[in-house]
C-alpha cells in the first residue's frame, strides 16, 4: 500500500517528466523553425495565387520537400498572428529557415518586375513591346488601337498620347492592362500637373492640344537641350497660322503604308495628320511623350526661328527666313551621309532585351 509520501513523490515524478516531454518538444519546435531548411541549397521560388491560406501553402511546401512539419509551422504561425500571407511570386535562397519563409509571405516580400515604356513610341508599339514581357499576362488585344480604351474601361476616344513613358513595376500575376492604366493614369496626372504651371498665351485651349505638340516635339527631337527650341517654332507657326510641315505627322498619317522613305508625294497626299497640308495641330498625339517633351510644348523657347532642319548628327539647324532655311536645307539634307538620322533610332526588340536582361538579374 503506498504512503502519502510515495504517492507525492510518483505524481512529482509524472509532472516532471511531462514538463521534461514538453520543454523538449517545445525546443525541438523551436529549433526546426530557426534552422536552415537542408533541401533547399540553390534558392527556390513559391507562387501564392490570390486567395491561398496559409494551410493550403503548408501543405505545398510539405509536399515540395521544403517544410517537414507544416502542422508546427501552421501552429507558430497563428501564435505570433503571421497566418495572414500575400499572393505572389516568393524567391527563398539557401540558408532560410521555416520562420524567415513565414515572415517573407507575411510581409509580402515578392519578386518584382520592371518594364520600361519608351518615349516616343506609339500605342501599337507599346502593345507589341508588352506582348513579349514572359512575366505579365496578356490580356490587351493587339489592334486596334483605336479600341484600346475601351478595352481598359478609360475614358477618351483616342488612345495615342495618353500612356505615360516610364518603368513600370510589377509582380507575378500583373497583366499588361494593369500596366496601361497605371500609364494612363500617370499620364493624367503628369499632363494636369504641368498645364497648371504652363506659360502665359499659348495657342491652346486645352491639355488635349498640349499633349499633342508635345508628341509631335517628341518625335522631332533628338536631343534634349532642343526639346523648347522646336516647341517654340511649332508655337510661332501656329501664332502666324502657317502650317506644322513636320514629317513625323505625315508618317504617322500614312500608317501601314509608310516603308521608311518619305517621298514628296507623300507630303502633298491628304490625312487628318498631314501637317503640310492641313494647318494646326493634328487630330490626335501621334506618339507618347515624356514628362520633358510636355514642359517643352508649355514652355516654349521664345525667339524668332520658324524653320529647322536636321543636320544628321540629331541635332537641327534653326532659321528666321524661309531663304535661310533653303540654304540649311542644300548644306544639310542634299549631302545625306549613311549615318544620317534626324533623331537617335528606337528599337523595340533591343529596348525588350534590355528590360528582359534586367529582370533575369535581379532575380
Amino acid at each position: 500500500m503506498m504512503t502519502k509520501k510515495s504517492v507525492y513523490w510518483l505524481c512529482l515524478g509524472l509532472v516532471m517528466s511531462a514538463f521534461l516531454a514538453v520543454s523538449a518538444s517545445v525546443y525541438f519546435c523551436y529549433s526546426w523553425l530557426h534552422t536552415p531548411i537542408a533541401t533547399i541549397s540553390r534558392g527556390q521560388s513559391i507562387d501564392v495565387p490570390k486567395g491561398t491560406s496559409l494551410y493550403r501553402v503548408a501543405a505545398k511546401l510539405n509536399s515540395d520537400g521544403v517544410l517537414e512539419w507544416p502542422r508546427v509551422w501552421v501552429q507558430y504561425a497563428k501564435l505570433k498572428s503571421l497566418t495572414l500571407i500575400k499572393a505572389g511570386e516568393y524567391q527563398i535562397t539557401a540558408g532560410v529557415s521555416p520562420v524567415d519563409i513565414l515572415h517573407q509571405l507575411h510581409a509580402g516580400n515578392v519578386v518584382k518586375y520592371h518594364v520600361t515604356l519608351v518615349e516616343g513610341l506609339t500605342a501599337q508599339q507599346y502593345l507589341q513591346y508588352l506582348q513579349l514581357q514572359p512575366k505579365l499576362i496578356h490580356k490587351v488585344e493587339a489592334s486596334p488601337t483605336e479600341a484600346l480604351l475601351k478595352q481598359l474601361n478609360l475614358d477618351g476616344a483616342h488612345a495615342e498620347g495618353w500612356f505615360f513613358p516610364d518603368t513600370y513595376q510589377f509582380i507575378k500575376g500583373d497583366s499588361d492592362a494593369d500596366i496601361l492604366t497605371r500609364a494612363f493614369n500617370k499620364m493624367q496626372q503628369v499632363l494636369q500637373e504641368e498645364w497648371l504651371q504652363r506659360a502665359e498665351n499659348l495657342p491652346y485651349k486645352t491639355p488635349y492640344d498640349a499633349l499633342i505638340m508635345a508628341s509631335i516635339v517628341e518625335k522631332e527631337t533628338g536631343v534634349g537641350y532642343e526639346r523648347d527650341m522646336i516647341a517654340g517654332v511649332f508655337v510661332r507657326r501656329l501664332e502666324k497660322n502657317m502650317r506644322l510641315q513636320t514629317d513625323p505627322t505625315v508618317i504617322y498619317g500614312m500608317g501601314d503604308s509608310y516603308s521608311g522613305n518619305l517621298r514628296r508625294s507623300d507630303l502633298k497626299t491628304p490625312t487628318p495628320y498631314n501637317t503640310y497640308t492641313n494647318k494646326g495641330l493634328p487630330p490626335t498625339p501621334i506618339a507618347m511623350p515624356g514628362r520633358e517633351a510636355i514642359y517643352a510644348a508649355l514652355h516654349p523657347a521664345a525667339g524668332s526661328e520658324l524653320y529647322f532642319v536636321a543636320r544628321g548628327d540629331g541635332t537641327h539647324q534653326f532659321s528666321d527666313t524661309l531663304e535661310e532655311h533653303e540654304k540649311a536645307v542644300q548644306q544639310y539634307q542634299k549631302k545625306r551621309t549613311k549615318n544620317y538620322r534626324s533623331a537617335p533610332p528606337v528599337v523595340i526588340e533591343d529596348a525588350v532585351n534590355d528590360v528582359i536582361t534586367r529582370q533575369e538579374n535581379s532575380e
